[in-house]
């Protein structure tokens, strides 16, 4: 199945053409489906809801894989033989749908403090784990199931790109026609995608993630010590002389949170003179015009707990409408959880986000 080309404005520049145009058209329109792959806690999304998804426009589903669930100094050969056996379940439902995938290497907290500890084990561990991913992946068509290095990676910038470099390499030897895709450090933010140089092999994607602002984005965090669990009913775009935003200066003043309090200030300040996702994203797109390679923003997201839901809309359309104005592929996160593009009363797809991410009129599907 071929994909069709993802909407652009009249402005947008041309392709980068070191991935085929294809497979930038396979990523241009998604969402992470986290939970998948999880051992007993999994939580796979029905064939019908990928169904709806897929005829809505949804063309690429982002599937992380825990990291340390396919190695073995964090798993028993049982629980990865598990997980390998779910991937290829979900990879195989996922193709005959229509969908193309990108694995992606999603580690916790166990592998991430490996990662800062032990340059040499942790690379080990993640060529150990994708060798066994590769065997999953290598009997599917290369223009439809894409390999993502790593998700976040929580280590020095200098020290990453020695690693992605032989991760890269290493991979490319399993898998020699997948597209690759790897992102910066830092929470793959933007800003950092300018000290990160695009890897040899030309086979590849960059990955951005985007949150900002995240006194909007996180507000009513599920963490009740953060800070940002402090906000809720936080509009955007943030102005100061937004009556809802000196409500709640008021009320975080009269509750005495003066971290969330100056949390919010800073926010307020960094929005006054460019509120838009412009502002985060810029840093991107200068990278993209000096070396023309093709970028994804395949993590973004706000959480439904806390922000208008007017608000909440606005943000997903403003990170899809720039994407696509810049010519990139986007993955909403996530799902069906917090962040989920579903309407909790029933399950479905909302509506709403869907127009939201989509645009008022959904691409063409092909």
């Amino acid at each position: 199945m071929s994909f069709g080309p993802p909407a652009q404005a009249d402005t947008c520049v041309a392709l980068p053409q070191t991935v085929a145009p294809e497979r930038l058209a396979a990523l241009s329109r998604g969402f992470n489906a986290d939970g998948w792959i999880n051992g007993q806690a999994s939580t796979p999304p029905s064939r019908e809801l990928l169904q709806q998804l897929r005829k809505a426009g949804m063309s690429h589903v982002r599937l992380p894989v825990p990291a340390e669930r396919v190695m073995l100094r964090f798993a028993s050969q049982a629980e990865r033989d598990q997980t390998l056996r779910a991937l290829d379940k979900a990879l195989k439902q996922l193709i005959s749908l229509g969908y193309a995938i990108s694995v992606d290497l999603h580690p916790g907290e166990r592998f991430n403090r490996l990662h800062k500890d032990d340059p040499d084990a942790s690379l080990r561990e993640m060529e150990d784990a994708w060798s066994s991913l590769a065997r999953i992946i290598r009997p599917y068509p290369a223009d439809r199931v894409f390999a993502e290095l790593l998700n976040e990676p929580d280590v020095e910038a200098g020290r990453w790109q020695r690693e992605a470099e032989a991760l890269a390499a290493f991979v490319r030897q399993l898998l020699p026609a997948t597209t690759l895709i790897v992102g910066p450090v830092n929470w793959q933010r933007a800003d950092s995608l300018p000290r990160f140089r695009p890897l040899p092999d030309p086979n590849v994607v960059y990955a951005i993630h985007v949150y900002d602002p995240m006194v909007f984005t996180h507000q009513a965090h599920w963490d009740e010590q953060d800070p940002l669990h402090d906000i809720t009913g936080l509009p955007y775009p943030i102005n100061a002389g937004d009556p809802a935003v000196q409500a709640l200066r008021q009320d975080l003043r009269d509750r005495n949170a003066t971290k969330a309090l100056g949390m919010l200030d800073t926010a307020i300040a960094a929005a006054k003179d460019k509120p838009g996702v412009d502002r985060w994203l810029e840093p991107a797109v200068a990278w993209q015009q000096q070396f023309s390679r093709p970028i994804i923003v395949n993590e973004f997201g706000v959480l439904k707990a806390g922000a208008p839901r007017d608000s909440r809309l606005r943000w997903l359309s403003s990170v899809t409408s720039y994407a696509r104005e810049h010519c990139w592929g986007w993955a909403n996160w996530e799902l069906a959880q917090g962040f989920g593009l579903l309407d909790s009363s029933t399950g479905r797809p909302d509506p709403d986000v869907m127009r939201a991410l989509l645009g008022a009129t959904r691409p063409g599907r092909r």
